[in-house]
């Protein structure tokens, strides 16, 4: 049985490829289980149906013992060991002082030196970290940070392309090559970093001219934060009169779920308690500042003999003036965080490190109300009260970044030194990492015992902890890792790759070898940014290696053009995870990513195609 010069086991494998990329673009269930749910499929077809498809239940779950899956969970731990010296950290100290006001400086300042960093450190956790400083950075330039929180994203991502171990797509077209190209060991630690270094130059540079003028300024100069979540109609002030049921009462013994609404400050004689972290009764004149629909709020004020004697707009400045310990803060949702996939209530962080969620917007969308039931997602953005020492305690486990350190700022009042210290270990972290890249480079170990051989001394050294190693590793991206290689073995085994390869060749017939070579890369952006790069990497190599050997080209150049099309995906929030991190703390829309992703896209299909043919040739 053949169908379009697709055999039975070609055909199934394309079915499953089918609802895996339905899947993968609907988020009906996390991209992770999908890849588990794939690797169960693969190994049942044959027991199950009779049909070999080239894929054994060993091949099947052999995506986890590939070496470009291990090398990857050792360079998350590597950048878990840079990250904890506080280089970065220190780095985004200084570019305030460099920036001096300048909008321009303030966006070359964080390209500039987000690009180069990317290339060696995983881009997610230095995009985690300088969402803040960049934050903080607009405030002190006076500009909008959507005007550079995106640019940071797409440097991140440009920073990439400079090594092999720049991000982990890269580590899978090595593997690839390996696989199937004759002759080749991989790819070698800077073998494309020419070709990177023009990328990043071409795309720092539109970000810094046409770019520039195309982010938009979503957030307002200096928003105020009630304002920015528009909570206006969610916040209100309201007195206690003599004969209240409130008087005498402790601000901890009243119910949220009872009354509808949370008290966040009780404000007495100029101080501020804040609720529901004190014991000292309530008072006939003292004032509540409460969170609620106004329904409830309205049901509460009646019900307990409440006054509004003095209306007041609640703003960002109640909960500074006078100064507490709390403060009104944004904070993401990271991608190691522990809490993706809970409600709110069941992470338990207002019990635990007393934090009160007022609003989350995802993906342009606010929340504000039944907020306990709200399962959270990675991106999200979250609007929380919260003191000084859970921003430390967030900051530092990945759970949530806060996204705006000017609470923290004007909660600690500190030097460089206290603001962005750096570990007593920094000399040893730094000089491990630089041995697994020159080790790797020279080729005197594959760069997976490299990368494991910089674990093994980073933890016995103590610049990094076992626990905090683990962590480190975005373990959905491992199992989306393993999943998606054994699917596009199967892919070519059943010669889907070929059939697919051949609709490619066939453009042949219109276009030059170059204008193939394009097509390829286009091709590819297009998929990256729908269904994830490291998906796409997987699926498109075997077809780009297909229809090189079929039309008498490079099968190499057609590899390269295929990862470095999946490694810059900027058209879409979802086709890369650090846009998705900034997608919230920019308050952007899904078209911003197009307006501004799409031409940067185009772009550089165009100068890596003409790059790859000029360096390796067609």
């Amino acid at each position: 049985m053949a169908l379009l010069g697709l055999t039975t086991p070609a055909l199934l494998v394309f079915g499953l490829i089918g609802v895996a990329l339905a899947l993968f673009v609907s988020e009906v269930i996390p991209n992770d289980v999908t890849a588990i749910g794939v690797i169960v499929a693969l190994a049942s077809i044959e027991p199950l149906l009779g049909i070999d498809i080239g894929i054994t239940p060993r091949n099947a779950i052999s995506g986890f013992s590939n070496p470009a899956t291990i090398t990857i969970v050792g360079m998350y731990m590597l950048s878990a060991g840079i990250q904890q010296t506080g280089l970065v950290q220190r780095l985004g100290v200084y570019l305030a002082d460099l920036t001096q006001g300048s909008e321009f400086r303030a966006l070359a300042a964080t390209v500039g030196t987000t690009g180069p960093i990317a290339g060696f450190i995983n881009n997610t956790p230095v995009v985690a970290v300088f969402i803040p400083m960049i934050s903080d950075l607009a405030e002190q330039s006076n500009i909008s940070p959507s005007k550079l929180l995106l640019p940071l994203s797409y440097a991140a991502i440009l920073g990439g392309t400079l090594t092999l171990i720049g991000t982990s797509t890269n580590l899978l077209a090595s593997d690839s090559a390996r696989l199937l190209i004759d002759g080749r060991s991989g790819i070698g630690m800077f073998e494309f970093a020419p070709l990177g270094v023009v990328i990043l130059v071409v795309g720092l540079a539109y970000l810094l001219t046409i770019g520039r003028r195309l982010v938009p300024a979503r957030i307002p100069v200096g928003a105020d934060l009630v304002e920015e979540f528009d909570l206006e109609d969610h916040l209100a002030r309201v007195e206690i009169s003599d004969d209240s049921p409130l008087v005498g009462t402790a601000v901890a013994e009243l119910d949220s779920d009872e009354t509808g609404v949370t008290i966040l400050q009780l404000r007495r004689d100029g101080e501020v308690y804040p609720a529901p972290y004190t014991d000292i009764p309530i008072e006939a004149g003292d004032a509540l500042i409460v969170n609620g629909t106004i329904q409830a709020i309205n049901q509460f004020r009646e019900a307990n003999g409440l006054r509004n004697r003095t209306p007041e707009e609640i703003t960002e400045t109640t909960f500074e003036d006078p100064p507490t310990d709390f403060a009104l803060v944004k904070a993401v949702v990271g991608e190691n965080s522990k809490y993706v996939g809970e409600t709110i209530a069941e992470a338990r962080i207002e019990e635990f490190q007393r934090t009160t969620v007022l609003a989350i917007r995802r993906e342009g969308t606010l929340i504000r109300t039944e907020l306990d039931e709200v399962t959270l997602q990675v991106g999200d953005l979250l609007l929380a009260r919260m003191p000084v020492e859970s921003i430390e305690y967030f900051n530092e486990t990945g759970d949530l970044y806060v996204a705006d350190e000017r609470a923290y700022d004007r909660l600690v009042e500190a030097d460089v030194e206290e603001a962005a210290p750096l570990s007593p270990r920094t000399p040893i972290a730094v000089a491990i990492m630089a041995g697994v890249i020159a080790a790797a480079s020279l080729d005197v170990v594959p760069i997976v015992i490299a990368a494991f051989a910089g674990v093994f001394g980073m933890v016995v050294t103590g610049c990094l902890s076992s626990a905090d190693a683990y962590d480190a590793v975005s373990w959905n991206v491992i199992f989306l890792l393993a999943g998606v290689i054994p699917l596009g073995q199967a892919m070519e085994s059943t010669g889907g790759a070929a059939v697919i390869a051949e609709a490619l060749v066939s453009a042949e017939a219109v276009l030059p070898l170059i204008g193939v070579l394009l097509l390829t890369s286009l091709l590819t952006g297009l998929m990256a940014n729908v269904i994830t790069p490291v998906a796409t990497v997987v699926l498109m190599i075997p077809v780009a290696v297909d229809a090189a050997q079929q039309l008498g080209a490079d099968q190499f150049s057609f590899l390269l053009i295929v990862m470095f099309a999946s490694a810059t995906s900027f058209m879409t929030p979802i086709g890369y995870q650090t846009n998705l991190m900034v997608y919230g703390p920019g308050g952007y829309r899904f078209s911003d990513f197009l307006k501004v992703g799409a031409p940067l896209q185009v772009l550089l299909a165009v100068v890596t195609t003409v790059g790859v043919a000029a360096i390796w040739g067609l």
